[in-house]
């Protein structure tokens, strides 16, 4: 008696697994924050159109936090350093062979967007203000307080210090003695001119402590100065900015004066 064949089993085709290119998954996080209208803009395209249509301004020592949406400093960590790969190349630097130079675009981009040139693309740090229960109103110095900025003709670095006197009025809103330091870090990370970094320096004291007086010293060396052009090792740059009592009363101004001393 023939046997029945066995029907074969039908194995279902799994479907095929969707593999993600590098590409895609490198801006994952951008791509959640920019729209796919603007799908293959550059990043610093879409920002710079956020900041036209409010009619913004965005110099180099600007912060332009505002326009800037969750996950999307890491595209833009991916395009600088896209760019500054054209660099190096236009500077005839083999990057394929030379072991030195291989990430050095990668490294250059991560250095501006999150360290050196942070203070325009984070917020400004957050203040803990304390009540005058005391009813203080004696002169307090902080400082130095050591800076790093970058001169944004040449974006050169700025190396220095800054000492800060403050009088506050009995009704004076106190912060900590660390949020002197970040203040001063969040303004100076920005490619800028010294006489500008201690004009908004003291601007933004003046405006969330509100004291009877506020002065601002700093003093830096230029390597615009010392690395090229005249290349003088020696010459420093000293600017003051003396507002309400510390402009009125040269006493006053005198004591700051002669308690920092550029020590």
């Amino acid at each position: 008696m023939p046997t029945k064949p066995i029907p074969k089993k039908t194995v279902a085709n799994k479907p095929a697994t969707k593999q993600a290119s590098t590409k895609q998954v490198a801006s994952k996080k951008t791509a959640r924050a920019v729209s796919k209208s603007d799908a293959g803009t550059p990043l610093s395209v879409i920002i710079r159109r956020r900041i036209v249509a409010q009619k913004a301004r965005f110099h180099a020592n600007d912060n332009i936090s505002a326009f800037i949406k969750p996950g999307e400093l890491e595209g833009l960590v991916d395009e600088v350093a896209q760019k500054m790969q054209a660099v190096l190349e236009s500077l005839v630097i083999d990057t394929d062979n030379d072991h030195n130079t291989k990430k050095t675009s990668e490294r250059v981009a991560k250095m501006y967007v999150q360290e050196v040139f942070n203070g325009r693309y984070v917020e400004q740090p957050t203040l803990t203000k304390f009540p005058n229960v005391s009813h203080l109103n004696e002169l307090m110095i902080i400082g130095p307080i050591t800076v790093r900025s970058a001169c944004s003709h040449h974006l050169c670095p700025i190396m220095g210090r800054i000492w800060i006197g403050v009088l506050p009025s009995k009704t004076s809103a106190l912060i900590g003695l660390s949020k002197y330091s970040r203040l001063t870090e969040w303004v100076m990370c920005r490619p800028q001119i010294q006489e500008e970094a201690v004009v908004e320096l003291a601007d933004m004291l003046e405006k969330k402590i509100k004291p009877i007086g506020v002065a601002v010293v700093m003093e830096a060396d230029h390597f615009c100065m010392q690395w090229r052009g005249v290349k003088d090792r020696d010459s420093k740059m000293i600017n003051s900015v003396m507002r309400g009592s510390f402009l009125k009363d040269p006493n006053l101004r005198r004591e700051f004066l002669s308690l920092i001393d550029k020590r």
